[in-house]
C-alpha cells in the first residue's frame, strides 16, 4: 500500500474553499486572506453575524453552520453548490477548549467537545470526500484538500485539557486513517495543521472551563492550575503567534504545487515541541528494546509491507 498523499496538489485558480469557525482567530484570518485572491470562498459560523469582518463580493459566500449538526452541514455544503458547483479545500477549523481536572469532568460537558472538534470535523469531511471526487469531476478538476485544524495538542498532551486533547488526537489518527484508504487517482488529500501558540479566543472566549473543580486538586502548584494560570496571562501568549500569518502559511500549504504532508506544525513552539517528543518516543524505544522485540515473532514485521 502507497504511503498517502505522495502526489502533488494543484488549486485550480478559482477554487471554493470551504471554512468552518470563521467568526474569529485562524478561520476569519483564513477567509479573509481567500476573500482576497482570485479564489471563492464559503466562510461559515454559528451566527451570520459573525461574518461581518469578511468582505462582501460575489466570490464571497457567508452561511450560518453548526457542525453538530448534520441537517445544518448538509444545508451549507448544498448551498455551497447551488452557488459555486464544487469545493475544491474543506477547511474544518470549528472548535474549542475544555480546561479543568479530567477527574471532575461532566459527561455532557466531555462529550460536547467532542462533538463538536472531533465529530463535527468527521461530518463534515464525510460529505466532502463524495463531493471532491464526484461533484468536482463533472466542473472540471477531480480531487482537493481537506485541511483539519488540528494542534500541537493533536501530538503531545499537557495538564487541565484532556477532552481536548483527545478530540485532536483523534482527529489526526482518524485524518491519516482516511487518507490511507483514497486512491491517488481520486487526488484528495488530508492534512492535519498543528499549530502552537496563536492569539486567537483559545485561552480566553474558547476556552470552556469545566463546571467542576475537584477539591484534592485545589494546590496552585499542581499541573493544571499551573497551566490554567499560564494561559490566563496575557503577558505570557505574546510572542503567540498571529492568525494572519497562520492563515498565510495554511494558503501556502495548499497553494504551492507540492505534496501535502499529513501533518505540517506551524509555529517554532509546535515544531520544537514535536522534534523533543521524537526524541523522548526514540529513548523511550531504545530503552525498551529488548522487551518489546521479545514479544512474537522476530519476522512480524516483515510481513507487513503493506503497510509500510
Amino acid at each position: 500500500m502507497a504511503s498517502p498523499n505522495t502526489q502533488p496538489y494543484h488549486l485550480p485558480p478559482d477554487a471554493v474553499w470551504f471554512i468552518t469557525g470563521c467568526s474569529s482567530g485562524i478561520g476569519q484570518a483564513l477567509a479573509q486572506l481567500v476573500a482576497q485572491s482570485s479564489n471563492r470562498v464559503v466562510a461559515t459560523a454559528r451566527k451570520l453575524t459573525a461574518l461581518s469582518s469578511i468582505p462582501d463580493s460575489d466570490r464571497v459566500l457567508k452561511l450560518e453552520l453548526d457542525v453538530t449538526s448534520i441537517t445544518s452541514i448538509n444545508a451549507a455544503l448544498d448551498s455551497t453548490l447551488d452557488k459555486f458547483g464544487r469545493i475544491d479545500v474543506v477547511v474544518n477549523n470549528a472548535g474549542y477548549t475544555l480546561a479543568g481536572d479530567t477527574e471532575s469532568a461532566e459527561d455532557g460537558e466531555s462529550r460536547a467537545v467532542m462533538d463538536t472538534n472531533f465529530w463535527g470535523m468527521v461530518d463534515v469531511t464525510k460529505r466532502a470526500l463524495g463531493i471532491m471526487r464526484e461533484t468536482n469531476a463533472k466542473s472540471g478538476q477531480q480531487g482537493g484538500v481537506i485541511v483539519n485544524i488540528s494542534s500541537v495538542g493533536g501530538w503531545s498532551g499537557f495538564p487541565g485539557q484532556s477532552f481536548y486533547h483527545a478530540s485532536k488526537f483523534a482527529m489526526e489518527g482518524w485524518t491519516e486513517a482516511v487518507a490511507k484508504e483514497l486512491p491517488s487517482s481520486w487526488n484528495i488529500h488530508l492534512c492535519n495543521i498543528e499549530p502552537g501558540g496563536v492569539k486567537t479566543n483559545y485561552a480566553t472566549s474558547s476556552l470552556k472551563k469545566m463546571a467542576k473543580r475537584h477539591p484534592a486538586y485545589e494546590n496552585p502548584s499542581y499541573p493544571t492550575n499551573q497551566m490554567l494560570s499560564y494561559m490566563l496571562v496575557e503577558e505570557n501568549r505574546s510572542l503567540w503567534a498571529e492568525p494572519t500569518a497562520l492563515a498565510a502559511a495554511i494558503h501556502r500549504v495548499v497553494s504551492r504545487g507540492g505534496r501535502i504532508p499529513i501533518r505540517v506544525p506551524l509555529g517554532a513552539d509546535a515544531w520544537g515541541l514535536i522534534a523533543k517528543d521524537l526524541e523522548d518516543v526514540k529513548k523511550d524505544l531504545d530503552e525498551l528494546k529488548d522487551v518489546s522485540l521479545g514479544v512474537g515473532d522476530p519476522d512480524q514485521f516483515k510481513t507487513i509491507d503493506f503497510l509500510k
